[in-house]
């Protein structure tokens, strides 16, 4: 069985959108990680700690189609440029897949995900994906939150939970640290 790792930079308020900034939102925070926050190599250990560790990544469309233009080439994700990506959509065609990334699989709906974390392998990190994630979560199929949260508070944004009723879910905190610049690392695991 395989780890299904969901990993954000969250705002206080628990958004999770356009971190890096980007056209793909409507809310004027866009590009909040890089707003007054002062830059400490030492909070990222994680984010460059969980690309040693992944088995494959995973993204809903919208951030596939973020980052597949730009990661493959870019040095900083080199350990992951051949790692098989998932693409979970029901809208993405087989054409939109860059040839350049990996072996790359489009996954129809979230028992396709199951299907997959039955599976041998590595660990499975899925970034961005905002509504994935939010999908994953209600599912019941992340295993493990990799999180740095920031502290801000923006107020618009794609937020990482949703707000559907459901049974309640235990986590059980396994790292966290607090950074000079604020921000504070939190790695939990879900108590299945």
């Amino acid at each position: 069985m395989r780890t299904l790792i969901y990993t954000a930079f969250v705002s206080l308020d628990g958004v999770v959108d356009s971190p890096g900034g980007g056209p793909a939102e409507s809310h004027r925070s866009g590009g909040w990680t890089f707003k007054d926050i002062e830059f400490r190599p030492e909070a990222y250990e994680l984010k460059g700690r969980e690309m040693q560790e992944a088995g494959a990544l995973m993204f809903g469309r919208i951030s596939y189609e973020a980052f597949a233009p730009v990661w493959p080439d870019m040095a900083d994700f080199a350990v992951v440029k051949d790692l098989p990506k998932y693409v979970v959509s029901t809208t993405l065609g087989q054409d939109a897949l860059v040839d350049n990334w990996g072996e790359t699989t489009i996954l129809r709906s979230l028992d396709e995900v199951a299907k997959l974390k039955e599976t041998d392998g590595g660990p499975i990190v899925v970034n961005g994906s905002a509504t994935l994630a939010r999908g994953l979560s209600d599912a019941g199929l992340i295993d493990r939150y990799h999180l740095l949260l920031y502290p801000v508070l923006l107020g618009a944004g794609k937020r990482m939970f949703s707000d559907t009723d459901r049974e309640k879910q235990s986590l059980k905190l396994v790292e966290s640290e607090t950074y000079a610049n604020g921000i504070t690392k939190l790695v939990y695991d879900v108590v299945h």
